[in-house]
Parts: structure tokens; sequence; C-alpha cells
């Protein structure tokens, strides 16, 4: 799936889907509702008994700078997770290449081998894409393995690792009775030996989330910061419109969006393989493009067998 900018930039600017305005909204609409109170009291403390609970804004101004830090620090922490996750598959995709090759250049000449290894290969995506969302085998899975070997990775603790070890079967039947060499054997061996590694750094962003503590003291600053922020501005917007209190609560909801926005889009990356969050990973469009490289390298393999075939015989 190729990236195009086709709703150009007023499309992105008012989008929803895709968005965290959704998510987000009913909090601003809260800070909103408190300020609108504080304005409300303010205006009657005002008015009644000229009592005046502005507060000045000059460590609000410091405060406001250390919070914007730390926003994009975290920002960044979950787009850092994101595109890690995205090189990982990146790399899923080479290693998956990588060894249907190896195994159809280096392998035997044998066309059920070839069609056995190549399935267990464009499969162990689909595997790697389910075992990352807890989720069952999918259909692709029996499709290319049929459905007594998907129960049994189904069943198995860890499913990539089941798929790697059938590959790693069939390299040994090779070896053994097909006489691969044991180069070749090697070769291909560690090219799947790679799709573990990448599978496990892939496990170990899903199971290292930001700590907790981090996301605690963050959003705790944020709410302290819009809970104060509507008495800062009672002596700012007082002093240049007299009784334009009304205008606190928009500019709080203003400041709240995009505070708690940068949040939010924080959270969505932390974890890119759920399909629950939101710029997740398209990890099914992904391994269906594997597995029609890899088929397509298997049927070019067939082709090129046939061909060679009469030649043989003639001689």
């Amino acid at each position: 799936m190729i990236f195009q900018d086709r709703e150009g930039f007023w499309g992105h600017a008012f989008a929803l889907q895709g968005s965290v305005t959704p998510l987000v909204s009913p909090y601003v609409v809260a800070f909103g509702v408190f300020a609108t109170a504080v304005s409300v009291l303010a205006w009657l403390l005002q008015r009644q008994w000229q009592i005046d609970i502005g507060l000045e804004i000059a460590p609000f101004e410091f405060a406001g700078a250390a919070l914007g830090l730390l926003l994009i620090l975290r920002t960044n922490a979950g787009y850092d997770r994101w595109w890690e996750a995205r090189k990982l598959w990146g790399g899923i995709v080479n290693q998956c290449r990588n060894v249907a090759i190896s195994a159809l250049s280096y392998g035997p000449a044998n066309q059920e081998w070839n069609e056995k290894f190549i399935e267990w290969a464009a499969a162990f995506p689909h595997i790697a894409r389910c075992s990352l969302r807890g989720e069952p085998p999918s259909p692709e899975v029996t499709a290319l393995v049929g459905q007594e070997a998907s129960n049994q990775v189904a069943a198995s603790s860890h499913m990539p690792s089941f798929v790697a070890l059938k590959l790693a079967d069939l390299l040994q039947e090779a070896s053994d009775s097909y006489d691969m060499d044991r180069f070749a054997f090697m070769q291909v061996d560690r090219e799947r030996a790679a799709l573990i590694d990448h599978i496990g750094a892939c496990e170990r962003i899903l199971r290292t989330p930001l700590p907790l503590v981090y996301d605690i003291k963050i959003r705790r600053f944020i709410c302290l910061f819009l809970l104060m922020l509507p008495f800062v501005l009672l002596h700012r917007i007082d002093s240049y419109w007299i009784d334009s209190y009304w205008l606190i609560p928009v500019v709080t909801m203003l400041v709240a969006y995009p505070l708690i926005s940068l949040d939010q889009i924080g959270v969505e990356l932390q974890n890119p393989f759920d399909e629950t969050n939101l710029s997740h990973l398209p990890l099914g469009d992904i391994s269906a493009t594997i597995e029609r490289n890899l088929i397509g390298l298997l049927e070019a393999r067939h082709a090129s067998m046939e061909n060679e075939s009469p030649g043989e015989d003639a001689r």
C-alpha cells in the first residue's frame, strides 16, 4: 500500500476518521465546563464583593514550557516505537523473500517440497500478525497449510516458533532425503533464524510499554495546568476586555485540545500492532504482499523447471 496525499491540507485539517479528536473531545469539553464554572464564580465575587481570584501569569509561563517539553518527549517516544516496529516488519518482508529465494535456488528440485516450504514461509507473516494481536491463526493460514496444520499452530505455545520449526524440519528433510548442499542448508537456515529475531523484537515492543509512572506524571501535570489556566485567564482577559469572562472557557478549550491530543497521540503510537489503535501498522496488507511475492516466486520456479524438462529429456 503506497501512501498518497489525496485529501490535501483541508481534508486532513478537518478529518475525523483517523484523528484523536473524537477521543479527546469529552476531556476538552470537561475542562471547558470547569472554566465556565470558574468564570461565573469570578464574575459573582467581583460584582458582589470586589474579590479578585485571578493568578499572575509569570509562573504559569514556565510551567507551560516544561509541559510542552514533556509532551514532545512523550510523542517522540511513541513514534520511536512505531517506527522501530515498521522497520522490523520491513525486515520480516525481506527475510521471507530471502528464505524463499534461497530455498528455491539451493534446495531440492522437488515440486512437492518447494510447495510445502513456500506455503509455510508465506504463512509466517500471517502467524506473526495474529500472534502480536493475540488472535488465532487467520483464514489465510488455513488456506496455505490446511486446517489440521492450522489447528496445530493454534495449539502451540508460541505460534511463530512453530512455523519456524516446520521450516527447519523441511530443511532437514531436504538435507537428509535430497542431499541438499550443507553450505546452502546453513544459508537458508540463517535466513529462517532471522525471522525469529524480528518477531522477538516486535514482542519486546508489545510487552514493554512506556512506564506507567511516566503516564501518570504527565497527565497529572496536564490536569493541574488546565485546572489553573482559567484563574490565570481571569487576570489577563479582564485587563483588556471588561466583562469578557465568556472568553475564558473558549480559550481554555483551545489550549486543552492540543495538549490532550498530543498526550493521546503518544498513547496511540505505543502499540503499533493493535488494530484498535489509530495509525496501527497495516500488518494485514504487509502479510498479503509477502504471500503474493512468495507464491509468485514458486510459480516462476515451477515454470522454469517445466521449461528445462524437455531439453533434459532430449539430451
